[in-house]
């Protein structure tokens, strides 16, 4: 390891293999905690390479526990996180919006590590019970079109790195690998990300993919549509800077999208937006990023996929997907 973390203090890049054999390494108990924080935090300096990215993102995919989902057309939503802002789980909620809608959602996702409340708190505390059984996840699927993959249960080797990012603290490359690994290789992807430079990164390796995708950065900071400012906006076709009026939508303030303090109050906004009970800018928040991942996966025209989106939370069927997630 002293070898590898001189020559990256000298300014050098790996290539895909050794990028691929280091995490191999790191996540077989072959170094220290003190080695693996002096790794991470080379990366704090500056942001991997396209290569490096690859080789970390296929290590942990070849580590993974392995899960066979191809019979359907997923879709994930799921952000690097790390962006400091603290909202409430808008991915995780949207993500059950579009379950609502009718198309299958393969979750991705894990406690929080640089915010009060992770997809994982807030559905562990709202009573879903997490597997990494391919039978429930399917049965899930049929039952509620979501199933939810917690990252822990795929990545088990990832405990070695675990304790260490929680001590550090701060965004890691990690994050930025999250949205990379989900174990069942969806089909179709929403990533949130939290600048601009990691976006146009994420674009240039989801293109050496057969994934449709949307990559979406918010130019004031957040991993996600907040509507709180212009956002750019990255597919297979396009790159575009947009605003709140893409989806024909109100602009919102930072402060409308706040998440709780505690996982307990985190919960109760999740659960309050799905039964129709969260403000209009909480609404059309969650309105923006599940329209946007309707429409990756089906190529309508975005005004057709808000309404879609509307309706599934309106009617309630949004909701009744978590019930039904949470009764399995």
């Amino acid at each position: 390891m002293r070898d590898i973390l001189e020559y990256l203090f000298n300014f050098n890049k790996l290539d895909y293999n050794q990028s691929k054999k280091i995490l191999i390494d790191i996540n077989s108990n072959k170094y220290s905690h003190a080695e693996i924080s002096s790794f991470i935090t080379a990366y704090k300096m500056r942001n991997p390479s396209i290569e490096e990215m690859e080789g970390f993102r296929d290590a942990l995919l070849e580590l993974c526990v392995k899960i066979n989902l191809n019979e359907y057309n997923t879709i994930d939503l799921c952000g690097t996180g790390g962006d400091g802002k603290d909202t409430f789980n808008i991915s995780t909620i949207s993500s059950f919006v579009v379950a609502g809608a009718g198309f299958k959602v393969t979750k991705h996702g894990n406690y929080g590590v640089s915010s009060n409340c992770g997809s994982s708190n807030v559905l562990e505390f709202l009573g879903i019970k997490f597997s990494n059984k391919e039978s429930h996840l399917k049965k899930s699927l049929e039952k509620s079109n979501i199933c939810y993959l917690h990252a822990p249960l795929f990545h088990p080797s990832m405990k070695n790195v675990a304790p260490v990012r929680k001590e550090l603290g701060f965004k890691t490359f990690f994050n930025l690998l999250g949205p990379l690994v989900n174990p069942c290789r969806p089909k179709n992807q929403l990533t949130g990300v939290y600048n601009l430079e990691i976006a146009r990164l994420y674009g240039y390796i989801f293109k050496n993919t057969n994934v449709n995708f949307s990559i979406v950065y918010a130019l004031d900071g957040y991993d996600e549509i907040s509507l709180t400012d212009n956002f750019k906006l990255i597919t297979n076709n396009e790159e575009i800077i947009a605003d709140s009026k893409f989806f024909n939508l109100h602009k919102t303030s930072n402060q409308e999208i706040l998440g709780g303090k505690t996982i307990k109050e985190s919960a109760n906004i999740f659960k309050n937006i799905l039964v129709g009970k969260g403000t209009k800018s909480q609404q059309n928040v969650v309105l923006a990023n599940s329209s946007l991942a309707i429409k990756t996966i089906t190529g309508k025209k975005i005004d057709e996929c808000v309404s879609i989106a509307e309706e599934s939370l309106k009617s309630g069927k949004a909701y009744n997907s978590l019930k039904n997630l949470i009764q399995l």
